[in-house]
């Protein structure tokens, strides 16, 4: 057995749907937060107040570039580099930063990416595969989640085409 297919297996790792990887659930709050208490972004629905997952890359396997209405926390865990690419709508840029373990050499074993703001990560050059985990608050509601559209996300930042069609599923 390889060692992603034994990662997959004693974590119980399944495809994540759209978004590409292997993902688990990990918490989910038992608090709850009123609509009313809410953003308006978040349309007043109830949401749990935080979640967690565990979040594998392998190969040549990406995740592509999508939205979240919450915050939402990397943490690196295990294996190789992760680059994770962000595109701001607030400011219109569009910035790389790397998530691992090599901290003194310019690695983030955290990164933080704000509610609105499209991301998309693959596996550092020469990657095998990474375990990372994904912590959101207000938590995980598919209603939150917007994949993005790669003529759409071209459209807006035509600067950045290369790396949008890097992380976009053909057709989408």
């Amino acid at each position: 057995m390889s060692e992603v297919a034994e990662l997959i297996a004693r974590l119980g790792l399944r495809p994540l749907p759209r978004e590409g990887g292997w993902f688990a659930p990990v918490w989910r709050s038992e608090q709850r937060l009123a609509g009313a208490a809410l953003p308006a972004r978040y349309g007043g629905g109830e949401r749990v107040a935080a979640s967690s997952i565990l979040y594998l890359l392998a190969g040549h396997e990406f995740s592509a570039l999508h939205r979240l209405r919450s915050d939402e926390v990397w943490h690196f865990h295990a294996g190789d580099a992760v680059e994770l690419f962000r595109l701001d709508p607030a400011n219109g840029s569009g910035s790389w930063a790397r998530l691992g373990a090599a901290v003194l050499a310019g690695d983030a074993p955290q990164l933080v990416v704000r509610h609105g703001v499209w991301q998309g990560a693959r596996l550092a050059a020469g990657g095998r595969w990474a375990l990372v985990g994904c912590t959101m608050a207000p938590g995980w509601d598919e209603a939150d989640f917007d994949l993005g559209r790669r003529a759409d996300l071209v459209a807006t930042w035509p600067q950045f085409a290369g790396v949008i069609a890097g992380l976009t599923h053909q057709g989408a």
